[in-house]
C-alpha cells in the first residue's frame, strides 16, 4: 500500500463545521451588501416614477396656457402622425417606470445646452408665469425643472434659459410626442467615500422628457431631472436600527454557538475521549457522561456504552472460558498421551511386557478419556448453538415437557399450570434447557421432577423443583459457572447449567437458583412468543 493510500482522508472536525456555519450565518448580512444594486434599481423607478407624476402636473398647466394663447396666432410643434395618438376614449394612460439599471442603459454626461434663436415671446410668457411654480415645487422635491418650447428651447428653469437642448436623445424623442427617460452618469459635487462604489446608483442621474400635446400637436417639453435616493443615506438615517440589527445578529450567531457547543461539541468530545479510554482498558470509562445534550445523543452513548460494557464481558468471558477450556482439555490428553505411550514402548519391548490385565486397562482409560473429549466437544457445541441470536422462535410449553417425558419414560416428571402458553423459544432449544436441568436431578438421586408453569406480564415464568440431593452453600454461587462440577470423577463436564444460562440469555430470559431445604428449585423467564 502506497503513503497516499495508507494516510487517513481527511475529514473536518464537527467544532470546524460549526464554526463555518456559524461564520456563514454571520456574515449573511455583509454578503446582502452585494445585493445592493437590486435595491437601487427600485430606487431609480420609484424616481421616475415621482418625476413622471410631477411632469405630468406641469404639463397639464403648461398646456392650459398653451390653449389660452392660441387665439394670439401662438405656433405649436409638429402634428402627431396617427398612429402616434393618445386613443380619446382612453380615460387612463399610465406611464410605468422602466428604467433598468442592471440592463446597463447608462449614458454617457447630458451634453451641454447649445445657443438657440429666441423663443416666441408668448412661449416666453408662458415659462414666466410657470417660473413661480418650478421654483416652488424644488424646494420640496429637489428635482430640477426645464421648460422647452417645441423647438426644444428652455424658456423657463434655474439654468440655461434661452439655450436650446433639442439635440438631448430623450428631449429629441419627446419632441415627436414619445415619453422618453434616460440614466446618465453624473457628476457628483464631492468625491464620495469608497464604500460608495457597492452602490451604482449613487453616481448617476435620472432624466424625464414628458411631451405637452395640444391638439395632437407638441406645444413643449416638461424636462426632469433628479439624483435617485441613496442607500447609505438611508442607512445612515436607520444607523440605530441597523446596529440593533447588527448586535442581534451577533448574539444570535453566539448563542446558537453556545447551543451548539452544549448540545453537540462538548458531549461528543467527552465520548471520544471516553472511547480512547475503553480503548486502553480503563473499566471506570464505562460511567455515564457528565452531560448529553439531546436525547438523540443520549440513546447513541447509551447504546454504545452498553455494547462496549457487553463486548467488554465478553472478552472477559473468553479469556476466562479459554483457560478452563484449556485445563479440561489438558487431563484427558494428557492421559491418552501417556497411556498410549506406554502400549507402544510396551509394544517395541524396550521395557518389561506389560500384562493383558495392564494394556485392557490403558485401552479403557484412552477410549474413557476420548468419550470425556467427545462429550465435552458436544457441550461446546451446544453452548455455541446457545449463545447464538435467535430468529423468531416460538414453541408451545406443553409439547416442550411432553417431549421430556418421552425422554424419560421411568421417571416421574409431573407438570401444572399454563402449558398452553406459547414461548418465544424453539422447542429443540427449550428441551435443551429442561433435559439439563432433569438430567443433573436425576444424577443427583432425584426421584421425582416437578414442572410449574405461570403467567407473568411478558414472560412465562416456570419453577423446576426435583427431591434429589441438595446443593451445598459454598456450591450455590458457582454452579452456572462453566466447567464446574462436582462429579467430575463420573464424566461431568460442568457445561450444562452454563448451556442452559446462556440459551435463556440469548432469547431474553433469565435462570437462578432459590433457596429450599429439600432437593434444588430452578425459576426460569421464558419470553412470551
Amino acid at each position: 500500500m502506497s503513503d497516499a493510500a495508507g494516510r487517513d482522508k481527511w475529514r473536518p472536525s464537527l467544532g470546524l463545521v460549526i464554526f463555518a456555519v456559524l461564520a456563514s450565518v454571520a456574515t449573511l448580512p455583509l454578503v446582502g451588501l452585494f445585493f445592493f444594486r437590486l435595491y437601487d434599481n427600485q430606487l431609480i423607478r420609484q424616481t421616475q416614477a415621482e418625476l413622471i407624476a410631477q411632469s405630468r402636473v406641469l404639463a397639464a398647466v403648461y398646456a392650459r396656457e398653451v390653449e389660452a394663447r392660441l387665439d394670439k396666432g401662438l405656433v405649436l410643434g409638429p402634428e402627431l402622425p396617427p398612429e402616434a395618438r393618445p386613443d380619446p376614449e382612453d380615460r387612463v394612460t399610465p406611464i410605468r417606470p422602466a428604467l433598468d439599471l442592471a440592463s446597463n442603459d447608462l449614458l454617457m454626461r447630458r451634453p451641454d445646452a447649445k445657443p438657440a434663436p429666441p423663443a416666441n415671446p408668448l412661449y416666453t410668457e408662458i415659462g414666466a408665469r410657470l417660473m413661480p411654480i418650478i421654483l416652488e415645487t424644488q424646494k420640496v422635491t429637489l428635482a430640477g425643472f426645464r421648460i422647452l418650447d417645441p423647438n426644444g428651447v428652455v424658456i423657463a428653469g434655474r439654468h440655461e434659459v434661452g439655450e436650446s437642448l433639442a439635440h438631448i436623445e430623450e428631449i429629441a424623442a419627446a419632441l415627436k410626442g414619445q415619453y422618453h427617460a434616460a440614466l446618465r452618469i453624473r457628476k457628483p459635487d464631492k468625491t464620495p467615500p469608497p464604500i460608495y462604489s457597492i452602490s451604482r446608483g449613487v453616481g448617476v442621474h435620472v432624466f424625464s422628457a414628458m411631451p405637452v400635446l395640444v391638439n395632437n400637436r407638441v406645444a413643449g417639453v416638461i424636462y426632469t431631472s433628479r439624483t435617485p435616493s441613496n442607500i447609505f443615506d438611508h442607512l445612515y438615517q436607520e444607523r440605530g436600527k441597523f446596529i440593533l440589527a447588527t448586535l442581534a445578529v451577533v448574539l444570535g450567531t453566539i448563542l446558537i454557538g453556545l447551543v451548539f457547543r452544549r448540545t453537540i461539541t462538548r458531549p461528543m468530545r467527552e465520548l471520544v475521549s471516553r472511547v480512547d479510554r475503553i480503548g486502553r482498558g480503563d473499566r471506570d470509562a464505562f460511567r455515564p457522561l457528565a452531560h448529553y445534550g439531546t436525547r438523540e445523543f443520549a440513546q447513541l452513548s447509551k447504546s454504545f456504552f452498553g455494547m462496549a460494557e457487553q463486548l467488554s464481558r465478553r472478552s472477559d468471558y473468553i479469556a476466562t472460558f479459554s483457560a478452563h477450556l484449556t485445563h479440561e482439555l489438558k487431563s484427558p490428553l494428557t492421559s491418552i498421551k501417556g497411556a498410549a505411550e506406554l502400549l507402544l514402548e510396551s509394544l517395541q519391548g524396550h521395557t518389561a511386557s506389560l500384562t493383558r490385565m495392564e494394556q485392557k486397562n490403558f485401552v479403557s482409560n484412552i477410549l474413557g478419556d476420548a468419550e470425556r473429549l467427545e462429550t465435552m466437544t458436544q457441550r461446546l457445541r451446544e453452548l455455541a448453538r446457545a449463545e447464538g441470536a435467535p430468529q423468531n422462535e416460538s414453541s408451545e410449553l406443553s409439547s416442550v415437557v411432553n417431549a421430556l417425558k418421552s425422554r424419560y419414560p421411568t421417571r416421574a416428571i409431573t407438570a401444572s399450570g399454563c402449558l398452553d402458553r406459547l414461548i418465544g423459544m424453539s422447542a429443540e432449544k427449550a428441551l435443551i434447557v429442561l433435559t439439563h436441568l432433569t438430567d443433573n436431578a436425576i444424577r443427583h438421586n432425584a426421584r421425582h421432577v416437578r414442572l410449574e408453569a405461570a403467567n407473568d406480564d411478558a414472560a412465562i415464568r416456570i419453577t423446576i423443583s426435583n427431591d434429589g440431593d441438595p446443593i451445598s452453600e459454598a456450591n450455590r454461587d458457582r454452579i452456572f459457572d462453566a466447567f464446574f462440577t462436582t462429579r467430575r470423577d463420573t464424566g461431568g463436564t460442568g457445561m450444562g447449567l452454563a448451556i442452559v444460562r446462556a440459551i435463556m440469555a440469548s432469547h431474553g430470559g433469565s435462570i437462578r437458583l432459590k433457596p429450599t431445604e429439600q432437593g434444588a428449585v430452578f425459576e426460569l423467564q421464558f419470553p412470551a412468543a
